[in-house]
């Protein structure tokens, strides 16, 4: 009895191990079936780069994409990209499109950047004008001017004067100290305005200080206000009147209202009839 045990299951070992070399020869025999997908280079960024950088070959490289997934728009060489300017910020691994950048005599930096019929003026901020560094390239800005019409220090008023403004730039810059000619970092904003209001921007620079105040960039409302000056910022009362003796000294008599008088009721009379004549007297 258990010599036949043994004995199936030395069959039941010798099959199975036969089941399992025969298929193992046949799946190292059958051909590699390998699914090949056809793919197209296309340039994209090597690294983040600003607006209005001049591109180089090594802000570039070429990765595969699957074959009609590629941007319109984008390129395959990155030899006709070597130094146009962008006109938008890119990311890495964004693919480069025609549209951002500039066209190939216009070149790089910030004048390529500039719409028809707009300007771009820089301004002087520091940490609190410039909103603690917060206004970045792409933001939406109102610029509050602070300045008085006239010599008095009562007549000053804060205003919001620029609405709605983007920034092209934001960073800083070395200067010459005219104090001792020492070079100075100074952080410039540069802003997107037509010439009108680069003249009003230009003035109120100028003539007073301005203030940078950020904007949600789903706000395109641009409200008119009034301004405020210093009196009403501090609650200021309202000039004192005059004494009510003064201002009565001080005003015109007035005209009294003339009453008609009445005439005098006319003494008692009797009416005589003597024949065809008729008189009258007055009792007294």
């Amino acid at each position: 009895m258990r010599n036949r045990i043994f004995a199936v299951l030395a069959i039941a070992v010798l099959a199975g191990g036969s089941l399992a070399y025969g298929t193992y020869n046949f799946m190292q025999a059958a051909p590699a079936q390998a699914t090949a997908f056809a793919t197209q280079p296309v340039v994209v960024a090597a690294a983040d780069l600003q607006i209005g950088t001049a591109i180089k070959r090594e802000d570039l490289q070429v990765i595969d994409f699957p074959q009609g997934a590629a941007p319109e728009g984008s390129f395959s060489q990155t030899e006709e990209l070597i130094g146009r300017g962008l006109i938008v910020p890119m990311v890495k691994n964004e693919p480069v499109l025609a549209a951002k950048l500039a066209s190939k005599e216009a070149g790089a930096g910030l004048p390529p950047v500039i719409p028809e019929g707009m300007r771009a003026v820089s301004v002087r901020v520091n940490e609190v004008v410039g909103v603690a560094g917060y206004v970045l390239p792409g933001n939406r800005v109102d610029v509050v001017a602070t300045a008085s019409p006239t010599d008095s220090r009562s007549d000053t008023t804060s205003k919001v004067v620029l609405a709605n403004v983007q920034v092209l730039t934001a960073g800083t810059r070395m200067e010459q100290n005219q104090d001792d000619n020492k070079p100075t970092q100074v952080t410039v904003v540069t802003l997107l305005v037509n010439p009108e209001q680069a003249e009003r921007l230009a003035l109120a620079s100028t003539e007073g200080k301005i203030q940078l105040a950020l904007r949600n960039p789903l706000d395109n409302g641009a409200p008119e206000t009034p301004g405020i000056r210093t009196a009403g910022l501090l609650g200021g009362k309202p000039a004192p009147t005059a004494p009510a003796s003064r201002v009565a000294r001080a005003r015109k008599p007035e005209a009294k209202p003339q009453v008609e008088v009445a005439p005098p009721p006319a003494p008692p009379s009797v009416e005589i009839i003597r024949g065809d004549k008729r008189s009258v007297e007055v009792i007294k």
